[in-house]
């Protein structure tokens, strides 16, 4: 996290020219190593410039977003994971979507000063949900009351959404994360990227693609079907590269983290458990976390774990049953936590960091038995914690298939449903992210169209000022 951007030279009279028009790509997971993979944003650095990308701890989605779009670390913006425990609700709560959960100032509010009327689309960058853009598009299941989860979107304006669909197709959010995620859903937000730059020409457009996240979770960065997943997602992008080079909109590419081998796993909750500090309360011989009565529990997120203490006489006990945890790096206590920028309020009173190889799973219970319903479904909103086992069927259920095409069948019936396909054994993850990079060629990194734009280092706090300078406000 060292470093300063370089400094862009664009024309800065806005009155006259207008700003210069900006299209930005989180390709999650994107390192130099993967990039060797993926000729044409290779290329886009070699005419322009690119440079390794500081992240923050956690190096995970949200916290990194809400860094570069405010320009302050998780202390400030209070985004310190992919959720965290909701301490006034006494709940665990994963991938929310409004905006209002992030303090700070925006990237579009500093564009807006500059220039008023400055017009900003968002397409699936998170915390989309409330945010003052001006055109916006999101994940957004429908949920029926009878319990069904059907794919769809959010959008604003909401006339945006059956234009899309009449265009694209329903957004295919089953692709976008479970079993059958693949470079679907990435095309479906690249098309539509390319569909709002083409028919509102915002001065910003923000473009997630998700694809780098499956393969390099289910296989690791060194495998070929990794290698393959990146040559997938370039050839994908091409078409909106070339879109913003006709249109002669600056292009940045950057991403949020790299996702490094992993050998194993660690069961936080479950130590914590058998230290009699986790409790949980037991429905239809069913166990589920009581976050409110435990004296400690964890909130896994990927390689990091916020362990909240209930009472400030229960930190040493959790401390004690944590401290020298085989594969536990490091346990940030206050001072550790400033140390990273990590000293917010949501923050655990502990944060885990785990081994290079290792990550942690939200598993609390000790017999598979017992484990909840919700364990085997991809649930990303009941689980109290990240969970990226829901990337695979379980391999050890000779009729997962099976059941999982019954289950389909209910679904284009209208009936209810359960994919309850997901194993319990977290042994297959090959790659994980969360800690700081051990290396340049795994970390994030940031490529831009423009010559000389970054010359060096860019921390994830400059890529704010960064952007306002590439489109000439600053």
């Amino acid at each position: 996290m060292t470093g300063t951007p370089g400094t862009a030279n664009p024309t800065t009279d806005t009155s006259v020219t207008g700003p210069t028009p900006l299209l930005v790509i989180d390709v999650v997971g994107l390192t130099p190593r993967l990039l060797e993979h993926m000729p044409r944003l290779k290329q886009l650095g070699r005419s322009g410039s690119s440079a390794p990308l500081g992240t923050v701890l956690p190096a995970v989605t949200c916290a990194a977003q809400s860094t570069f779009l405010t320009g302050t670390l998780p202390a400030e913006h209070g985004i310190v994971g992919n959720g965290w425990y909701f301490r006034e609700l006494g709940d665990v709560l994963l991938w929310r979507q409004h905006n209002g959960l992030v303090s700070g100032d925006r990237l579009w509010d500093a564009a807006r000063r500059a220039h008023p009327g400055y017009t900003v689309a968002n397409i699936c960058w998170w915390y989309a949900m409330g945010a003052d853009t001006d055109w916006t598009v999101t994940p957004r299941p429908v949920y029926y009351a009878d319990g069904r989860k059907e794919p769809d979107c959010y959008t604003r304006p909401p006339e945006l959404h059956d234009e899309l669909e009449e265009k694209l197709g329903t957004f295919p959010l089953f692709h976008f994360w479970g079993p059958g995620a693949d470079i679907v859903s990435s095309r479906w937000i690249v098309d539509a990227t390319r569909h709002i730059i083409g028919s509102r020409r915002p001065d910003l457009a923000l473009c997630y693609v998700p694809h780098l996240d499956y393969d390099l979770q289910r296989f690791g960065p060194d495998d070929p079907r990794s290698w393959k997943a990146a040559a997938e997602l370039d050839a994908v992008l091409a078409p909106l590269l070339d879109d913003a080079a006709a249109e002669g909109r600056t292009v940045v590419a950057l991403s949020e983290y790299g996702i490094t081998r992993v050998s194993r796993s660690v069961d936080i909750n479950r130590v914590l458990r058998r230290a009699g500090l986790v409790e949980v309360h037991t429905q239809d011989g069913m166990e589920y976390l009581d976050p409110m009565a435990s004296r400690a529990f964890a909130v896994a997120d990927h390689q990091i774990a916020h362990v909240y203490v209930r009472r400030p006489e229960d930190l040493e006990a959790a401390r004690a049953a944590l401290s020298g945890l085989d594969g536990i790096d490091q346990l940030l206590d206050d001072e550790g936590k400033k140390a990273h920028g990590l000293d917010h309020e949501r923050a655990g009173d502990l944060v885990a960091v785990a081994e290079p190889d290792a990550w942690f799973t939200y598993y609390y219970w000790l017999d598979d038995a017992r484990a909840p319903d919700f364990a085997q479904l991809v649930e990303i909103h009941r689980k109290p914690g990240y969970d990226p086992v829901e990337l695979f069927m379980d391999p050890l259920d000779p009729y997962v298939r099976l059941r999982a095409a019954g289950a389909v069948a209910r679904k284009k019936l209208g009936m209810r449903y359960r994919m309850a396909v997901v194993p319990l054994d977290a042994s297959p993850i090959r790659g994980s992210h969360g800690r700081l990079p051990p290396s340049v060629d795994e970390g994030p990194m940031v490529l831009c169209s423009t010559p000389e734009a970054v010359d060096g280092p860019v921390r994830a706090t400059d890529v704010k000022s960064l952007l306002l300078n590439l489109a000439g406000l600053r």
